[in-house]
């Protein structure tokens, strides 16, 4: 699937940052759920079906959001990862 910057807008339209809320930290409109948290549930394995089940006022649009936010993340910073060959 090719990468559509429109269709990201609406996902992205779901994450808020407020300064007074989680320190800052993007989280879940309208919740203290934040971004990491849910992309890190899903690094680790937990299926979207896990997170759900987590986090009962989430729904599959809010994890694709977060998705859809690390996602832009990704593009604008480079961590440093070990080459290997």
């Amino acid at each position: 699937m090719a990468y559509h910057a429109p269709t990201m807008k609406p996902l992205l339209d779901r994450i808020s940052i407020n300064p007074r809320i989680c320190h800052g930290q993007p989280c879940v409109k309208g919740t203290r759920i934040m971004v990491w948290l849910i992309v890190q549930y899903l690094a680790n394995g937990n299926s979207v079906e896990e997170v759900l089940a987590a986090y009962p006022s989430l729904t599959r649009e809010d994890v694709r959001a977060c998705l859809a936010y690390a996602a832009e993340m990704a593009r604008e910073r480079v961590l440093p990862v070990e080459v290997t060959t």
